[in-house]
């Protein structure tokens, strides 16, 4: 015979308060993790000319995205901010009637995470790859192989 689980079903409310998922039978919790969301391309498009112009309507939005993709439809932009902002990405001020939108990430931080998520999938976690395939990158001017040796030559003294 089977034993009945001892968690009351106010257990497992406390427990999904918590931040945990509530488990099934034989599985142990595993907290929810509370992430940062990370953009798709195109929601990074859309953040890029919010943390630029600040906060904008979605027909500004569509302008600006209309000049650099072809064939964007506004529905398309429209929708797209709709479901970052379900995602917790932009929030949207509806007292005008033109709603305004307002990103919720920062941009430092949300690039950061994009650049740990591309070394760690692309390079392993290794930044000294990255900055090899980097510096053997025909694209790279000597301009900016200079500001690299600079910051490299900062962070050597910093230690």
């Amino acid at each position: 015979m089977a034993k009945k689980s001892k968690q009351s079903k106010s257990g497992q409310a406390a427990q999904a308060k918590a931040g945990q998922a509530i488990p099934a039978k034989g599985e142990q919790a595993m907290p929810i993790k509370s992430e940062q969301p990370v953009p798709t391309k195109g929601e990074l498009e859309v953040l890029k000319i919010l943390w630029k112009s600040g906060p904008s309507s979605v027909r500004y939005v569509h302008d600006i995205l209309s000049t650099s993709v072809k064939n964007v439809r506004y529905t398309s932009t429209l929708k797209t901010m709709q479901v970052m902002t379900e995602r917790g990405m932009l929030t949207r001020d509806e007292t005008q009637m033109t709603h305004v939108y307002y990103p919720l990430l920062e941009e430092e931080k949300t690039m950061g995470s994009i650049l740990d998520r591309f070394v760690d999938s692309v390079y392993d976690g290794s930044i000294s790859n990255l900055l090899v395939t980097f510096m053997n990158n025909n694209k790279s001017s000597v301009e900016e192989l200079n500001k690299v040796k600079e910051l490299l030559k900062k962070l050597d003294k910093d230690k």
